[in-house]
């Protein structure tokens, strides 16, 4: 995956976002770290980044940036590809090209968590 991908790290989910930041550090191009979820989806929105990817966000984090993201023709969804709500645990932005690409490193990061996957 020859992409720029977003994340931030919060306590609560600590430990299965560094597995996800790791598993998507071997694939993309890039993995950076900014601290503000809605400027992070902004900046999905305008194309700086790829992908976006976050747990255990507030409704408040997620509500502006994740519309942006879907009017300028992303794709916002939870990690198993479903309909996004703000009152979901987590949140899955992309451009649409990359977004099944990045849902498969999220799947492989609950698969390792769960013991089902190797390597």
């Amino acid at each position: 995956m020859d992409s720029l991908v977003v994340t931030g790290f919060n306590w609560p989910s600590l430990r299965e976002n560094l597995r996800h930041f790791i598993n998507f550090s071997h694939r993309a191009q890039a993995v950076r770290r900014t601290g503000s979820a809605a400027l992070d989806l902004c900046y999905v929105a305008m194309g700086r980044f790829d992908g976006y990817w976050e747990l255990n966000l507030s409704p408040w984090d997620m509500a502006a940036g994740s519309l942006m993201v879907t009017e300028a023709g992303g794709r916002v969804t939870n990690f198993k590809g479903g309909r996004f709500s703000i009152r979901s645990s987590e949140i899955l932005a992309t451009n649409s090209l990359v977004h099944n690409e990045m849902l498969a490193v999220l799947k492989l990061g609950k698969a390792r968590r769960s013991g089902r996957a190797g390597t």
